[in-house]
């Protein structure tokens, strides 16, 4: 007897406006981003079956959770670290309040580049008193129409033209581990963006290299702490992982920008790298939202792939959660501050 596919989440105000104004307009490809599990590209392709309609997703997780549901045969869910090279007639983009303001400008400018001439952005967030999106709009399109509702602003502008200036917002910067100077590669979007994150140089300050030692960093965002540890030793191998399509990408740029052979990276979510039980070392910087969910995922991600007698390396805010939910799985478990962070470490049984 096979399970029913758990129901969608309400649709969240932002694409719901932005689907009633995309609803209107005629496209045949199309093109969505979502703050939900594709709500609005799902709704578009059921509505046009003769239509050619992609949503994006820069975090397989997110992508992962909206293929669970049931989808029209011509939508297709696209985890990448750009949006699809086609042009397209319609782009429904929908954004939240707390998003990141540079991922949002690139997003924009993207949708607009993929647009062909004629077609149509419409875009959205959960303002109803908006002026900073209408603002990023104006430097795009010459007329914009702008729709207020008590929940959301949304907005449509059609293209007359391409982009008076196209921005870059790749960024390369450096920073010193054990006295080598290492270059990294970040975009908006990826953790974390145009810095060395100081968890993750506690991390790298803790962390030991030795001679032919497997190291997987689990969440690596950008890529420093797996960049920074293949740089002690040639010999030593690195594997880096994230749900996140760019931080794979800025990862192995990352690792060619410092001529290091020795480091790999993978798109993926689940936990579940296929070489369970093969790692000497494991390192990882959990977010420190989600009520520790993430910061356990890893935790079981770590205790998969290491060997019996390695080590994992956890950097944290506090170590609280840490000493209650470690026991029960690791041995030899220690914590001690590192500046603002925690370092906490374990042995795997």
């Amino acid at each position: 007897m096979h399970e029913s596919p758990p129901p969608l989440p309400p649709i969240r105000p932002a694409e719901a406006r932005a689907l009633a104004a995309a609803e209107r307009i005629s496209a045949a490809r199309i093109l969505c981003t979502t703050v939900g599990r594709a709500h609005a590209a799902r709704e578009l392709a059921r509505q046009r079956p003769e239509a050619a309609v992609s949503c994006w997703f820069l975090d397989d997780y997110q992508r992962q959770l909206a293929a669970a549901a049931p989808a029209p045969p011509n939508l297709r869910l696209a985890c990448q670290p750009d949006f699809p090279e086609d042009r397209v007639e319609l782009a429904v983009l929908p954004f939240s309040l707390r998003g990141e303001a540079e991922l949002t400008r690139e997003l924009l400018q993207q949708a607009c580049l993929r647009l062909e001439f004629g077609g149509t952005l419409v875009s959205s967030v959960d303002n109803p008193q908006d002026r900073w999106l209408h603002e990023q709009f104006q430097e795009l399109f010459e007329k914009v129409t702008v729709q207020r509702h008590d929940d959301a602003t949304a907005y449509i502008a059609r293209k007359t033209a391409e982009p008076r200036k196209v921005r870059d917002f790749r960024c390369q910067f450096a920073f010193r581990d054990r006295g080598r100077l290492i270059h990294a590669v970040t975009r908006p979007g990826v953790f974390s963006h145009r810095r060395l994150d100081a968890g993750a140089r506690q991390l790298l300050n803790a962390a030991e290299v030795a001679v032919g030692m497997r190291i997987l960093e689990i969440g690596c965002g950008a890529g420093t702490v797996a960049i920074g540890l293949a740089a002690r030793d040639p010999t030593a191998s690195v594997h880096a992982v994230d749900s996140n399509a760019r931080a794979v990408r800025c990862t192995l740029a990352g690792a060619e920008l410092n001529a290091l052979t020795n480091v790999t990276a993978e798109l993926n979510s689940t936990g579940s790298y296929g070489q369970d039980g093969t790692f000497d070392l494991a390192a990882a910087n959990p977010p420190y939202y989600a009520d520790h969910r993430i910061a356990d995922l890893f935790l079981s991600a770590a205790h998969r792939s290491l060997k019996p007698g390695g080590r994992v390396f956890i950097v944290a805010k506090w170590p609280d959660w840490y000493e209650l939910a470690m026991p029960a799985n690791w041995h030899d478990i220690q914590h001690w501050p590192s500046k603002l962070y925690h370092i906490i470490t374990a042995v795997r049984p």
